[in-house]
């Protein structure tokens, strides 16, 4: 397994640009699988989740052409879906791959879906997504670790009234999705509102779904008997640009971003602040955040959006290592995202866990070590505390932070920090 080798202690200068939203572009290539016409994405990172996601739809049928990098652009095209299964071994490494049961349902009457793997960050049920299609109509059977589900007779799903016992992100976009083709109008309440919902709303009406209350708890969806091609660009990762955020600030550098959307970083932004940070927009599209002479701390509580993201939460950690005083930092999103939290106290910070709530005291001097990535959000905040460690931190298991973060040794030696990644030996 590749491993990163990083020198903490050097500044970053200079200016980064964000790479469209990894989770804004998996449920749209799932999208494709609604329609036989062609669909093409701009601005796609090249991250290893997407190129996962791209080999399970060529699996199942999807015609799948890329450019050549640096250009991240793909079209997608499913005349036929030759395979309504999504194996264990395509699936094994990436959650994300349970977005292909709603839309093959929904087109073929049937799809059969490996129960999904991915980041080891606790229980994520996806009964709600389940108890949504039978719903619908969709008679659901889960054996082998394999989820069959078929559509009622005539192999259409029906519209109904469904309200979320919880905020699910994917299980909005998966029963979204779904409904788009479903027999009448499909309620959705209790729905998630982050901004790659709204991105996919946006490309499904390109394609012809009659969607409205997008932003909103509360979805309603017309559904159509087929749905068309059509071309779209993901929106900017709001996840890679609070990690640079929290890179400027963290090393006391001074960082311009671009290509992000400062729309979608209030809750980011706004702590950030709180906490001594200098964050500044600097033209459209673009944000300048600048180190200070001493950052202070302060509680965060993890929320669905527009509350302050679950995949910050990691981050944020790390700064708040370098924070003065005592910072309480509440996860009520998932219950075992603190395994880096023990890899950070390895390299010297002063953190204490209490169930859902990590109390941090610092400043701490970190020393470079050997630490472990547990998952993709972990990752970076690995790499984060190695840049003002003192001394070489070795970061193992960076697959993790490959499934996200695209091109991350390039970018942030481009700013001036010492990274390099050490390839696993073949054979």
């Amino acid at each position: 397994m590749d491993k990163f080798l990083i020198t903490g202690g050097s500044p970053l200068h200079g200016t980064v640009e964000i790479s469209g939203a990894k989770n804004a572009a998996l449920p749209a290539m799932a999208a494709s699988l609604l329609t036989a016409d062609r669909i093409a994405l701009h601005n796609v990172a090249k991250v290893r989740d997407i190129i996962t996601m791209g080999k399970l739809l060529a699996y199942m049928g999807v015609s799948v052409a890329t450019s050549e990098f640096p250009a991240a652009d793909y079209a997608f095209q499913a005349h036929t879906i030759i395979d309504a299964v999504a194996p264990y071994e395509l699936v094994k490494t990436m959650r994300a791959s349970i977005l292909t049961l709603g839309p093959t349902l929904a087109r073929t009457g049937m799809a059969r879906v490996s129960l999904p793997g991915g980041c080891a960050i606790g229980a994520r049920p996806i009964d709600l997504h389940l108890s949504a299609l039978e719903k619908m109509g969709a008679e659901i059977v889960t054996s082998h670790g394999y989820i069959e589900a078929r559509a009622p007779r005539g192999g259409r799903l029906k519209g109904a009234r469904i309200v979320f016992e919880k905020i699910t992100v994917t299980g909005t976009e998966n029963i979204l999705m779904a409904a788009t083709l479903a027999d009448g109008e499909t309620i959705l309440e209790n729905s998630a509102c982050e901004p790659e919902i709204t991105d996919l709303i946006a490309l499904l009406r390109k394609m012809g779904a009659r969607i409205s209350g997008d932003g909103t708890p509360a979805l309603r969806v017309q559904g159509v008997t087929s749905l068309g091609g059509a071309e779209h660009a993901v929106i900017a990762d709001r996840i890679e640009a609070g990690t640079y955020l929290v890179a400027g600030a963290i090393t006391n550098g001074d960082l311009t971003l671009t290509k992000c959307e400062p729309l979608h970083l209030g809750a980011v932004i706004s702590k950030l602040r709180d906490a001594g940070v200098c964050i500044e927009e600097a033209g459209p599209g673009s944000l300048r955040v600048r180190g200070v002479k001493k950052l202070v701390a302060a509680d965060v509580t993890t929320e669905e959006y527009p509350g302050f993201a679950t995949d910050m939460q990691a981050q944020y950690m790390a700064l708040a290592t370098q924070s003065e005083g005592a910072s309480t930092i509440t996860e009520t999103i998932f219950e075992n995202r603190y395994l880096h939290a023990s890899e950070m106290m390895r390299m010297g910070a002063h953190i204490s866990i209490d169930g859902r709530s990590a109390l941090v005291r610092g400043p701490s001097q970190l020393s470079g070590t050997t630490v472990l990535a547990s998952d993709l959000r972990a990752s970076a905040s690995l790499v984060l505390a190695a840049l003002v460690a003192t001394g070489e931190t070795t970061i193992e298991r960076v697959y993790h932070i490959d499934r996200g973060y695209e091109r991350i040794v390039e970018k942030l030696s481009a700013l001036g920090a010492h990274i390099t990644r050490v390839h696993a030996p073949s054979g």
